[in-house]
């Protein structure tokens, strides 16, 4: 019975285990930054030079294979100034669900000529160290894959430095993107074992989820209680409200005043009494109107002008005296006619 029970408890331990499922990825951001960053083509590209040719490499595509691996491409051009088109390039590789590289291969364009590499598989016959394969394996792969390239390219009569070197800069991508590729562990949730016959009980836990204990201390399974930790039964309401009976020859307490409506008073002040100092003051004083005067627009004294006394002066002498001089004025005139 007892061999029996410990390959189950072995199970049920492993099974509350959180396996680790990996994952092929590739770190595009390390890749980058071993070309010089993502900063050409609106941060989509590296632009960097080898051997005095320039050349720029597209961030790689990767799109998942049927049987759990990655397959990854990648563009390379060939800069070759303001006045002549680009060379183009592609770098293929595939890499199995555990992270082994598969197979690799590229092609060239230069000027409307195609030249493609064989397609160089990673098999056991490219390995030949035992503590290391898969790197060996991926060695391998890249050195026949430039040897491949090269071989053709020469066939063509390329004599363009840049051209020539166009093999280098594909294994120098090839090197970069090996490394940047990374096994991604991810967690999954942990399965819950069952129980079985044979298995046995569970210990119940000792204290539920809120705290307390699941089974009563002893001293209250024994009916006793406890001095310290008991708390005296609350009075009833009745006993609180009660008042205590007054002791004789005592004078009783003076009751309190009534309290205050809850109600919140009003906003407007209360009107005074009639009869009172405030009442009297209020209707003897009286607020006095401002004067409202038309409006003129013509901005000329509304009330006339009061009048001049020197013209009035004026006016009465030449009344009083305009007789005597007009007789002066004829009596000149007729002296002068004569």
């Amino acid at each position: 019975m007892k061999m029996l029970k410990r390959p189950l408890l072995l199970i049920a331990l492993l099974g509350m285990l959180n396996p680790a499922h990996a994952e092929v990825e590739v770190d595009v951001d390390a890749f980058g930054e071993s070309l010089g960053g993502w900063l050409a083509r609106k941060g989509k590209a590296a632009e960097y030079e080898l051997s005095e040719a320039g050349y720029r490499t597209y961030q790689p595509e990767v799109s998942p294979s049927p049987d759990g691996g990655i397959f990854v491409s990648v563009r390379i051009d060939h800069r070759r100034g303001f006045f002549a088109s680009d060379d183009h390039a592609s770098l293929e590789l595939s890499f199995a669900p555990n992270g082994d590289l598969v197979s690799a291969q590229s092609s060239l364009a230069l000027q409307g000529r195609t030249i493609s590499s064989e397609l160089i598989k990673g098999g056991a016959s490219a390995s030949t160290s035992v503590a290391a394969p898969q790197i060996e394996r991926a060695v391998k792969v890249g050195t026949d894959l430039v040897a491949d390239l090269s071989s053709k390219l020469l066939r063509e009569k390329i004599v363009e430095p840049g051209r020539v070197s166009f093999p280098a800069a594909i294994r120098h991508n090839y090197n970069l993107l090996y490394k940047a590729v990374k096994m991604k562990t991810e967690a999954s949730p942990a399965t819950v074992s069952t129980p079985t016959p044979d298995s046995p009980p569970a210990t119940p836990p000792s204290a539920s989820a809120t705290g307390t204990p699941s089974t009563p201390p002893p001293a209250a399974a024994a009916g006793t209680s406890n001095p310290a930790t008991t708390t005296p039964p609350a009075s009833s309401p009745a006993e609180i409200e009660k008042p205590a009976p007054p002791t004789p020859g005592a004078t009783p307490p003076a009751t309190a005043p009534a309290t205050a409506p809850a109600t919140a008073p009003a906003l407007t002040p209360p009107a005074p009494a009639s009869g009172t100092q405030a009442a009297t003051t209020s209707q003897k004083k009286q607020i006095p109107l401002p004067e409202i005067k038309a409006y003129n627009p013509s901005g000329a004294p509304s009330t006339p002008l009061p009048a001049k006394k020197e013209p009035e002066k004026e006016k009465s002498i030449i009344m009083e005296h305009g007789g005597e001089v007009l007789k002066l004025a004829r009596d000149v005139v007729k002296t002068s006619a004569q």
